[in-house]
C-alpha cells in the first residue's frame, strides 16, 4: 500500500559507528577529502561518546565513537563493526512527521524533542529501519550553528576529490524479507518503487541476488534494497548478512561531476578499487556509444558505463572500508541515465566473487 508521502527534503547526514571515530576521521579525510566540520566529545559537554562530522559537496558524514565498553554505540561496534547506523532526514516538521510515520507502522525509538544552544534551536526524533539502522527526522531551519547544539566548528585540510551527494543508500536485508522493506517505505513513508531486478538480471555462474528501488518523489532519497537469491555458492549480500550480523547499509553511492578525475584522485591515494574484468572494454563503445569519455581512460581506471533511453552513467565501487566485508562506496557520474548499472551487473558479481574467493567465502 501506498501513502501519501511523507514531506522529506533529502538526506541531512549519514551517521557511522565506528571503533576509533579520530582515526575514522583522518581516513575519510586524507583519503577521501571530506573536511572536518564539527565536532562533539567531553570538550563541548558531551560525556558519552565524541564525533567528527566531515563534509564534502553536499555530503556530511558524522563518525561516531562510544567512549565506555558498555554504551550502546560500543555494542553495536561489537556486533556489526563500522557501519551506517542512522540515515538521517531532512524535514520541515519533525512532530508531525514522526506522529504520521508511527501511526502509518513505524516503530518509534527517539521521541521527537528540542536542543538549544546560542546558534538556535533544533529538532529531532527517530523510528527504526532494517536491523539496527535508524532515520533521524531533523529539523534545523532555525539553527545557525556548525551542527548541532553540543558541537563546535572545527576546521583542518583537505584536499576534496569532487565528491557532490549522496545519490543513493544500499540496503542489505535478509531473504524473504526485500518486500516487507519496500512495503514499509511505501506505507509509513508514501515512497515509490522506481525499478526492479530479480535474479535473472542480477546473477553470475555462481551467486545472485534480487533487489527494488523505492524513492520519494522529488528523488532527492533512492534506496535500493537487496536480499540473497539462491545460487550455486554464497552471494555476496549473503556474505555481507553474515559479517554484518544482520541487515544494514551496504553501500552509499555518492556522485561526482568528473569521474574519471575523482577516481585518478583517489588512487593516488591508495583507495582501493574492485578490478573490471579486461572483456569488459571490448566492444563497449559500440554497446553505450555517444560516451565523450575515451575508453582508454576507462579502462585504465577500470570504470564501467550503462545507459538508458536518458543518456549513460560512469561508476566504480571500492573495496569494502574497514576490516569486514561489509559497507563500502560507489562513486557515479550521470550523463542524463537514471539507472543503477544493470549493464553492469555480471561484471561487477564477478569481480566481487574474485574478492570472496580470496577470502574463502564464495
Amino acid at each position: 500500500m501506498k501513502a501519501e508521502p511523507l514531506p522529506i527534503e533529502g538526506i541531512d547526514y549519514v551517521e557511522l559507528y565506528v571503533g576509533n571515530a579520530k582515526q575514522a576521521a583522518y581516513f575519510y579525510q586524507n583519503g577521501f577529502g571530506f573536511a572536518p566540520s564539527a565536532y562533539s566529545g567531553p570538550e563541548t559537554g558531551v560525556k558519552d561518546r565524541t564525533s567528527y562530522l566531515m563534509q564534502q559537496g553536499d555530503i556530511r558524514l558524522l563518525l561516531t565513537s562510544a567512549l565506555s565498553p558498555d554504551h550502546p554505540i560500543a555494542r553495536y561496534v561489537i556486533t556489526h563493526g563500522d557501519g551506517v547506523a542512522d540515515i538521517a532526514l531532512r524535514v520541515k516538521d519533525v512532530d508531525w512527521t514522526y506522529k504520521e510515520a508511527v501511526k502509518r507502522g513505524a516503530r518509534g525509538v527517539r521521541n521527537p524533542s528540542i536542543l538549544k544552544d546560542d546558534h538556535g534551536v533544533i529538532r529531532g526524533a527517530a523510528i527504526a529501519a532494517y536491523g539496527d539502522t535508524v532515520h533521524t527526522f531533523i529539523e534545523r531551519h532555525e539553527y545557525k550553528g556548525a551542527f548541532a547544539p553540543g558541537f563546535v566548528a572545527s576546521k583542518g585540510n583537505a584536499d576534496p576529490v569532487g565528491l557532490k551527494r549522496v545519490d543513493h543508500v544500499v540496503a542489505n536485508v535478509e531473504e524473504g524479507k526485500m518486500d516487507y522493506w519496500v512495503e514499509f517505505y511505501g506505507k509509513v513513508f508514501g515512497f515509490t518503487q522506481l525499478i526492479s531486478f530479480d535474479d535473472k538480471d542480477i546473477s553470475t555462474e555462481y551467486s545472485a541476488l534480487r533487489s527494488k528501488v523505492v524513492k520519494n518523489p522529488t528523488g532527492t532519497v533512492k534506496f535500493p534494497i537487496n536480499e540473497p537469491a539462491t545460487g550455486r555458492r554464497k552471494s555476496q549480500i549473503q556474505e555481507y548478512l553474515d559479517y554484518f550480523k544482520g541487515a544494514g547499509v551496504q553501500h552509499l553511492a555518492i556522485s561526482t561531476d568528473d569521474l574519471i578525475a575523482t577516481v585518478s584522485r583517489l588512487q593516488g591515494r591508495g583507495i582501493e578499487f574492485l578490478n573490471t574484468p579486461e572483456s569488459y572494454y571490448d566492444g563497449l563503445a559500440k554497446r553505450v556509444g555517444g560516451m565523450s569519455e575515451k575508453i582508454e581512460d576507462l579502462k585504465k581506471l577500470r570504470i564501467l558505463v550503462d545507459k538508458d533511453d536518458k543518456g549513460y552513467m560512469l561508476q566504480i565501487f571500492t573495496k569494502p572500508l574497514q576490516d569486514r566485508p561489509t559497507l563500502f562506496f560507489e562513486l557515479i557520474q550521470r550523463k542524463g541515465s537514471e539507472s543503477f548499472g544493470k549493464g553492469n551487473f555480471k561484471a561487477l558479481f564477478e569481480s566481487i566473487e574474485a574478492e570472496q574467493a580470496r577470502r574463502g567465502n564464495l
